[in-house]
């Protein structure tokens, strides 16, 4: 297993340094922990701008540069990054034990289900032909957005409830507009046009979460747009209109993170909104799907909107390769492995990984040298005495079954 090996140990030894574990934590684990299970939710790879008004009309001081795959689709440089993650991960749970090194895993070892839309379908078809290639593997998908269940539910969520819930996020929209003065010095550089002096407000939905309008809104939107090109591998001159750089960007997202918690980041709306892709993950994880969703790895592709509400019902944290905290790159996968000890006691770690900027801008080839970022994080509530990271499966079972059973109320 070679240099493969000790990076996912040196990555393993890292993560379970972070935060700190209370003497009523119980013991860790017994002996060598085994990896039996993995789940992945990622969000689909790069796509240009999903309307060809990316911005409200004046947000911009020139036209936004042209993409010639269809709005909102896979572009073939986001199908091959993602075919890239596939590649590497067949390595890397080759490695570990998980999967075959070489030919074709065995049938419903590895199960892929994606949203109804062209950029998820699509992007999990690329990942798991790296992964299995030549093999034949089939993505699941509902017909359409209407009828997806997962990653699209629909009539769970009380529209004026959801908006008093978002209200009621601290610090609340002024005061994250004046934290973020320096950003919006950057983005009307970028845009050349001054946008910080917009109201930003919270406007209801009909059975759906909370929209966030105004200065901050535009300023996802356009930092996202932004991001997008520069992945996608365009010339920097037309990545920001030639204005931006890559600081510049990672400065930029900072917008995107605060558009997910004020909303789909209220447990109002988290409870709601990530409840049927939590528990898929927590049958895929225990093997008690009926062999719908679930093997040896389960693929879940989806949308950033679907990781960030998981990470609001999880109450969780995580910071993905160089992007800033809690932000989903494209292409990127909240991901949790199902590992046991050597008396047969079964943990669950709950990691990121998504390739950093430059490898998906490159297409960089990733290998154990060249690997793509995978960082482990505590998800509240659980952890063992010396491990953080490490959650008991029943206690991690016994946290989504609770959010599952009693939501919380608007």
């Amino acid at each position: 297993m070679g240099r493969l090996r000790n990076a996912l140990m040196t990555v393993a030894m890292a993560a379970s340094l972070a935060g700190t574990a209370s003497a009523s934590t119980p013991a860790g684990p017994t002996g060598d922990l085994k990896l039996e299970r993995m789940v992945m939710v990622m969000r689909h790879g790069v796509r240009p701008p999903t309307k060809a008004q990316a911005a409200p009309e004046g947000a911009t001081a020139q036209p936004w540069s042209r993409w010639t795959t269809p709005y909102g689709e896979l572009t073939p440089h986001g199908g091959e990054g993602a075919r890239l993650m596939g590649a590497y991960y067949r390595t890397f749970l080759g490695a570990r034990g998980l999967l075959p090194r070489d030919g074709c895993a065995a049938s419903g070892d590895v199960v892929a289900w994606a949203s109804g839309k062209q950029r998820a379908i699509k992007t999990a078809e690329m990942f798991v032909e790296g992964l299995q290639p030549g093999c034949g593997l089939k993505v699941a998908h509902p017909d359409s957005e209407e009828t997806d269940v997962i990653f699209h539910p629909s009539a769970i969520i009380d529209g004026d409830l959801a908006l008093k819930a978002s209200l009621r996020q601290k610090p609340g929209l002024t005061a994250e507009a004046k934290a973020l003065s320096k950003e919006f010095a950057i983005l009307r550089r970028v845009l050349g046009v001054d946008i910080a002096k917009r109201d930003s407000r919270l406007e209801a939905a009909k059975d759906d979460n909370a929209n966030l309008e105004g200065a901050l809104g535009i300023a996802s939107t356009a930092g996202q747009t932004v991001l997008l090109e520069y992945v996608e591998g365009k010339p920097m001159s037309e990545v920001g209109w030639g204005r931006a750089s890559k600081a510049d960007i990672q400065a930029m997202l900072r917008f995107h993170t605060v558009k997910f918690r004020y909303e789909v980041g209220p447990a109002y709306v988290a409870d709601r909104y990530a409840a049927p892709l939590a528990k898929e993950i927590v049958g895929a994880l225990s093997g008690e799907t009926g062999g719908q969703i679930g093997g040896k790895l389960t693929l879940l592709v989806g949308h950033d909107t679907n990781i960030a509400a998981l990470r609001g019902f999880l109450d969780a944290h995580f910071t993905a390769a160089d992007y800033p905290r809690d932000d989903p790159p494209p292409g990127g996968a909240m991901g949790f492995e199902l590992l046991k000890d050597s008396a047969g006691k079964a943990y669950v770690r709950a990691f990121y990984t998504a390739q950093f900027m430059d490898q998906l801008r490159d297409l960089q080839p990733l290998t154990a040298s060249n690997p793509p970022a995978y960082s482990y994080f505590p998800i509240p509530g659980c952890g063992v005495k010396g491990e953080p990271t490490l959650c008991p499966l029943e206690t991690f079972r016994k946290i989504v079954d609770g959010k599952l059973k009693s939501p919380a109320n608007g």
